[in-house]
């Protein structure tokens, strides 16, 4: 059974920083492309962080230069490191992963296993 689990979440000051961890089981991410989501109240889940598991990265522009996607293989976890936090980035984020290498798009449609969610709330 392929488990997706999230952690590190929290409550943060605006300015401040957290990490996120996405510890997969019963599935190898190793280079599989995985990506991070987040999904703010009355919002739809959007992208945030991609990573596709061959060396490249992509962001979405609201966080480009603040949040930082790497894996470490032999842990077969993704991270999610964020830095000067605004309020904006208040979120349930979710890690996802795709079970082949192909990747259609950044999109939530695209990926085949996903966490739970963890909070991160960012107090102005």
């Amino acid at each position: 059974q392929v488990q997706l689990v999230e952690s590190g979440g929290g409550l943060v000051q605006a300015g401040g920083s957290l990490r996120l961890s996405c510890a997969a089981s019963g599935f190898t991410i190793g280079n599989m492309p995985a990506a991070w989501f987040r999904q703010a109240p009355g919002k739809e889940r959007e992208f945030v962080a991609g990573s596709t598991g061959r060396g490249s990265t992509y962001y979405a522009d609201s966080v480009k230069g603040r949040f930082t996607i790497s894996r470490d293989n032999a842990k077969n976890t993704v991270y999610l490191q964020m830095s000067s936090l605004k309020p904006e980035d208040t979120a349930v984020y979710y890690c996802a992963a795709k079970a082949t290498r192909v990747l259609a798009s950044w999109t939530t449609g695209s990926f085949d296993y996903w966490g739970q969610g963890t909070q991160v709330t960012v107090s102005s």
